[in-house]
């Protein structure tokens, strides 16, 4: 791949990665926000606008790197980022151990909710008549697919702070649930050990798979 390859690469990314991330996180303030806790609405988080979300590290810097990376070792990598955190006081829920559930899950929902629209947008893609458009939509729509497959699926990991290991919390009785979420300071340490170690890989992997095949199967993409 050259290097204006790379460029409209990354430019065909763009768009589904940054609303992967970011619509991601906006989905996390409505939930909150009808369970109660306007923290995200006040501080005026609660938005489809994607500027409101972008965290340069995250959204810009870690997805751009990971597809440099790929660009150079002639292969392909877990695209994934993360946007600024919605702030959520679980305190202001109406229920806060339970409404937790559906705030957190709240996230990956959106995700999954992308992963089909862009799912669409690829068999549309293939429908129609071969033109200018329809090859860097159906390239835009695969990426669309995966990267929203990859953070519905890490996020889903039952590992504080990650959306399942809240998840996790809200399910447990309350003596489990509160050292389980003591884990949270070790969360993201070791959820980079995993990823650097490969292990994160091979968990998510089959996980992947099997949403991807059951993507094509919905919507006929063999």
């Amino acid at each position: 791949m050259d290097s204006p390859a790379l460029i409209q690469t990354i430019a065909i990314a763009a768009l589904p990665v940054i609303f992967a991330i970011t619509l991601h996180e906006a989905a996390h303030g409505y939930a909150a926000r009808h369970f109660g806790d306007p923290t995200a609405w006040q501080a005026g988080r609660i938005s489809l606008n994607p500027l409101r979300h972008i965290d340069p590290v995250g959204t810009l810097l870690v997805p751009g790197l990971i597809l440099l990376t790929s660009y150079l070792a002639a292969g392909s990598a877990m695209l994934f980022g993360w946007a600024k955190p919605v702030p959520v006081n679980f305190g202001r829920l109406r229920h806060p151990k339970s409404d937790m559930l559906w705030v957190a899950a709240a996230g990956p929902a959106m995700n999954l909710v992308m992963a089909l629209a862009w799912a669409g947008l690829f068999k549309l893609a293939l429908l129609i008549t071969p033109n200018m458009f329809s090859h860097p939509l159906a390239e835009m729509s695969a990426i669309g697919i995966n990267v929203n497959l990859v953070l519905m699926v890490l996020n889903l990991l039952p590992l504080p702070p990650l959306d399942g290991g809240r998840i996790a919390v809200s399910l447990l009785p309350h003596a489990l649930a509160v050292k389980y979420a003591q884990l949270e300071r070790w969360g993201f340490p070791i959820l980079l050990l995993l990823l650097f170690t490969g292990i994160l890989g091979d968990i998510m992997g089959p996980f992947l798979a099997l949403f991807r095949n059951l993507i094509v199967m919905l919507f006929q993409l063999n």
